[in-house]
């Protein structure tokens, strides 16, 4: 392929990612002013917080009442986690979008129509999963540092004389996101019926971080067996504190690792596209032997491996 037939290829992959780039971004800002405007909404206007619960759902990938809506329950949870609010029909047209227009780049550098469908599924399904396990992760994080605030929340609710309801309510009025609105949904949740142990494990499922199943499993025992939930719930706020220390300074320890496993990651990759431009013809006079391409799959197999290797070397769980 020359450099003329890779320019116009190179320039529609940026027109694609600068339109998918600007739909999020647009759709980011539009979820906040909405968050904004609902929060508002629940302080004046009481008797549609029933309606505003099913419509939150319902962005958040969930039935209005409150199960999954896709029937691949591990793609609905990591849409449910990472929380977008373009629902499942925006992450799944995300998805067909990306992979049309990857398609019409790999079809002209590809002679089999097999290979460049598989190419194009490949990234318009693995990019947006990615991005939504990154999103995951950032928003986990996010809710682990508010967690030990929360809980104080509650357990000045609690000394107070309030029920647990009104201080998780209280949690959801008065903290950011993202804790602020999971704690929101799982208030309206006991305020329309639902049982305490069971809006307490949808709170779990919608957020998936590990210290929230601690607060969880205190607050189901409690309701089972009794017992000061104030006292126990401040040693946990105390133990998530401590915990939280603990993982930053594990993430501290092992940043050169991570930076570094990440950088022999990129390097070969972006080193192979470097010659490609600047010298279309460097592979041409060995590409047609029979031994280049065997070899090169048993090469990125062996890279995948080794990079399985570093990255498992650096991932701490506390």
């Amino acid at each position: 392929m020359t450099a003329a037939q890779l320019i116009p290829i190179l320039v529609f992959i940026a027109v694609l990612l600068s339109v998918t780039a600007g739909f999020l971004l647009v759709s980011t800002r539009r979820t906040e002013r909405k968050s904004v405007s609902r929060r508002l909404g629940e302080m004046t206007i009481a008797d549609a917080n029933q309606g505003e619960l099913t419509r939150i759902r319902r962005g958040r990938s969930l039935s209005a009442e409150g199960h999954y809506s896709l029937p691949i329950i591990p793609l609905n949870q990591l849409i449910l986690q990472s929380g977008v609010t373009v629902g499942v029909q925006g992450v799944l047209f995300t998805m067909a979008f990306l992979t049309a227009g990857a398609y019409f780049p790999l079809s002209i550098i590809q002679d089999s129509r097999i290979v460049s469908i598989l190419g194009a599924l490949a990234f318009g399904v693995g990019l947006p999963i990615q991005i939504l396990r990154m999103l995951r992760t950032s928003r986990q994080r996010k809710f682990e540092e508010q967690l030990p605030e929360a809980i104080d929340i509650l357990v000045r609710g609690l000394r107070a004389g309030h029920a647990i309801p009104f201080a998780i309510s209280t949690v959801g009025r008065q903290m950011s996101q993202p804790i602020g609105g999971e704690f929101g949904i799982t208030g309206g949740e006991l305020t329309y019926g639902l049982d305490l142990e069971t809006a307490m494990i949808n709170l779990r499922s919608r957020v998936g971080q590990a210290d929230l199943s601690l607060l969880v499993l205190a607050v189901s025992i409690q309701a089972k067996m009794g017992g000061n939930l104030a006292e126990i719930l401040t040693n946990l706020a105390r133990v998530i504190r401590e915990r939280f220390k603990l993982r930053r300074k594990a993430r501290a320890l092992s940043a050169e690792g991570r930076y570094s496993a990440m950088l022999l990651s990129i390097l070969p990759i972006a080193l192979f596209g470097i010659l490609w431009l600047i010298a279309p013809s460097y592979y041409g006079q060995v590409w047609d032997e029979w031994f280049v391409k065997p070899a090169l799959g048993l090469t990125l197999l062996w890279m995948m491996f080794g990079n399985f290797v570093m990255y498992r070397m650096v991932k701490f769980s506390v």
